[in-house]
């Protein structure tokens, strides 16, 4: 079935409670771990952060997370700290918004280690629906409001089809597809093709296409 024809389906958790239980309570341990294993690179680029250009090393904003309740969302910065947060997200390499480190950070996507902290702190998990403004949910159905089922992800299956390239609708109905599939098996997917995704540096930027499509742009 595809994205298209997925539309207008009615939206459950099939998951067993026990394992989303079992799973967003396993997920702060790993996280803490992947902390340890990278916190001299997070310090050093907290350090080249703060070298490249003036500003805090780290982002915070407010995002929704499970049921729609805020939390402080963590990246390391990418932007200039003189451009509006809500603005356009970047549409190319070359946006001059973006930091000389930032763009390196894009590329690898360590702009989101930061997140781990969410992790931690139970506010996300590894896997799930991306977290997006709390204003953006004003503007939902309730269809897509279903995405909030689930504790939001550091990734999702929006991320590993298409990221900032497809427009803000596909991005929705790739998460609630994900919230109708979570388990185990798609898990582990998901982390396994976000791999191949950084690593292939897929959807970095928005295309024209999902531009205008797009209510909102997060600086992402």
């Amino acid at each position: 079935m595809s994205i298209e024809d997925h539309r207008d389906a009615a939206v459950r958790v099939r998951a067993p409670a026990s394992y989303l239980w079992l799973r967003d309570r396993v997920a702060p341990y790993i996280a803490l771990c992947a902390l340890a294993l990278f916190a001299p690179l997070m310090l050093w680029i907290a350090w080249r952060i703060r070298r490249d250009s003036p500003g805090p090393a780290l982002f915070r904003q407010t995002r929704a997370g499970l049921h729609g309740r805020p939390f402080t969302f963590y990246k390391f910065r990418s932007m200039r700290t003189d451009v509006d947060p809500f603005g356009d997200s970047p549409s190319d390499a070359d946006d001059p918004r973006i930091t000389r480190l930032g763009r390196w950070l894009r590329e690898t996507s360590l702009d989101e280690l930061p997140q781990l902290f969410n992790v931690v702190r139970g506010e996300m998990t590894l896997v799930g629906p991306r977290p997006l403004f709390v204003q953006q949910i004003r503007e939902w159905n309730d269809r897509q409001r279903c995405r909030l089922l689930v504790k939001p992800g550091l990734t999702g299956f929006s991320q590993i089809h298409g990221r900032a390239s497809i427009p803000i609708e596909e991005k929705l109905e790739w998460d609630i597809r994900y919230v109708e599939s979570v388990c185990l098996k798609t898990d582990l997917w998901v982390l396994w093709r976000t791999l191949r995704s950084v690593r292939d540096k897929e959807g970095l930027y928005q295309t024209e296409y999902s531009r205008q499509r797009a209510r909102f742009r997060p600086a992402k």
